[in-house]
């Protein structure tokens, strides 16, 4: 299995950042050929169940996921939601973390997945395009909605 990290610091509030990663059909608009599908009535909760299809016509593929951990941030404590992938082609976890860092949030997007006719062989490879692509989803997300202060460049990623 692949495993990446992905961290990030925000300006915002960590109730906002929760709110904005944990918003699933918006992850289909910060990856490309992907969209988001909600299976289970909101609010989003342990239980909640949604696939993200990527692709295009016949080179499409499913990636369902199952939230089992749901603990939203609050006043001194890190929110977590942890997700079970468990498709034909990808499989695996992924770990969001949002505590408060300052005036503002800290991100730590974890993630160990494997993908179907990948030999274990290219997990370096994998793990590094997880980083990139799952970085980049992650700078959109925290974006999304957000007016720049003036001098702000968006998210800021420590040691990069």
């Amino acid at each position: 299995m692949s495993h990446f990290r992905v961290e990030r610091t925000v300006p915002s509030p960590p109730e906002e950042v929760w709110r904005r990663l944990t918003d699933w059909p918006a992850h289909g608009r910060q990856v490309p050929l992907t969209r988001t599908r909600v299976l289970t009535p909101g609010p989003n909760r342990a239980g909640t169940r949604f696939t993200a299809r990527t692709g295009i016509g016949r080179l499409s593929f499913d990636d369902p996921m199952e939230v089992v951990h749901w603990e939203p941030p609050a006043q001194g404590r890190t929110g977590a939601c942890r997700l079970e992938k468990s498709g034909r082609v990808v499989r695996g976890w992924a770990l969001v973390e949002v505590s408060g860092a300052g005036d503002g949030s800290r991100v730590v997007w974890t993630e160990e997945l494997s993908v179907r006719g990948v030999p274990r062989v290219f997990d370096p490879a994998l793990a590094r395009a997880g980083r990139f692509l799952f970085g980049r989803a992650v700078d959109g997300l925290l974006r999304e909605g957000r007016r720049a202060a003036p001098g702000d460049g968006g998210p800021r990623s420590p040691g990069r």
